[in-house]
């Protein structure tokens, strides 16, 4: 396992971090304060989103893909690169962050533009199921829905089956991890690489919500994450259930995967735990923490060059585990 720390070399965040950090505090002001529906926090996160550049790309288009047995469809977005070369392409799944109550196809389209166009790979990113209306475990059978479908379709996408990724953030991150446990557990899709940012990776919280940058007014705190557990988990949920908690699982013969952490996220610590859990059973890992960094910076490239840099190395990472493949 390699550790890098990138960033500035600055003693604390620079201004637009520390702007955008207290704008994701400020949506979130109403689960603090005890007061916020899921309704209310989806309004105000929505309001406080900036516009994004745009980040032109080979194709994009919207489409359904067949959801669980017995469920309804789930909507997708599918990219493909700019200036892309003839032949199948490595495929990424890409699950959404926000805590598996907030976001969306919109909210992380930038986010996926650049990973199409800096991997050079076709991305499918899953608007998966969000609680509270849909408690776990919704998005997991909607995560592993839309992997079984893509890896079934990879070539009429213009992908290649053979070179399969799983990416999430934050929540998605989570799902990426629990799908790739799946497919180890189900003989198959065989998915080649996991990209894990920022995952949430223990509901038990204990140590992200006790942790020094979990405090009250911070992007996310302690009561951030209880909020966001009890609406996935709902009342009877077990946190202990490694498909809500894949730290607790069993990591052998899991796919190689790389982690990107912020040095002032809270998730860090479980993160860094989770990296060393993988070595421990024998999986290739890589792990970059970002300088200055908080909860929620990778899907910010449009404004701050930080979440643009950790991007561009993402996609380094990814080409040289793919060439592999």
């Amino acid at each position: 396992m390699t550790v890098g720390v990138r960033g500035p070399s600055v003693p604390a965040m620079t201004s637009a971090a520390a702007q955008t950090a207290d704008r994701m505090a400020a949506a979130f002001a109403s689960i603090a304060d005890g007061t916020g529906t899921a309704a209310d926090v989806r309004a105000s996160l929505a309001a406080t989103r900036r516009p994004a550049k745009p980040v032109p790309v080979g194709s994009v288009g919207d489409g359904r893909i067949d959801g669980p047995e017995g469920m309804k469809t789930i909507p997708v977005r599918i990219y493909r690169p700019l200036g892309a070369p003839q032949g199948q392409l490595p495929i990424m799944v890409y699950f959404h962050g926000g805590g598996f109550v907030l976001c969306d196809l919109d909210s992380h389209d930038s986010c996926c533009r650049r990973l199409a166009n800096g991997v050079g790979a076709v991305v499918v990113s899953v608007d998966y199921r969000l609680a509270p209306e849909n408690p776990f475990p919704a998005a997991v059978d909607d995560a592993w829905a839309a992997v079984q479908w893509v890896s079934m379709n990879a070539v009429e996408l213009g992908g290649d089956p053979n070179r399969l990724v799983v990416a999430g953030d934050s929540a998605g991150g989570n799902l990426a991890a629990v799908v790739a446990m799946m497919a180890r557990d189900h003989g198959g899709p065989d998915i080649v690489f996991q990209l894990l940012i920022y995952p949430v990776l223990d509901q038990r919280r204990k140590s992200s919500a006790t942790s020094e940058y979990s405090a009250s007014g911070s992007a996310l705190s302690g009561e951030h994450m209880r909020w966001f557990t009890e609406q996935y988990l709902g009342s009877d949920g077990d946190p202990s259930d490694v498909l809500a908690s894949p730290i607790l699982g069993d990591l052998t013969g899991l796919p190689p995967a790389h982690i990107v952490t912020g040095e002032c996220d809270p998730l860090r610590a479980e993160d860094e735990q989770y990296a060393e859990l993988l070595r421990a059973a024998g999986v290739p890992v890589t792990i970059t923490n970002y300088d200055n960094m908080f909860h929620g910076f990778f899907n910010l490239s449009d404004h701050l060059p930080i979440a643009r840099r950790a991007s561009d190395d993402v996609c380094e990472i990814l080409k040289g585990a793919l060439r592999c493949n």
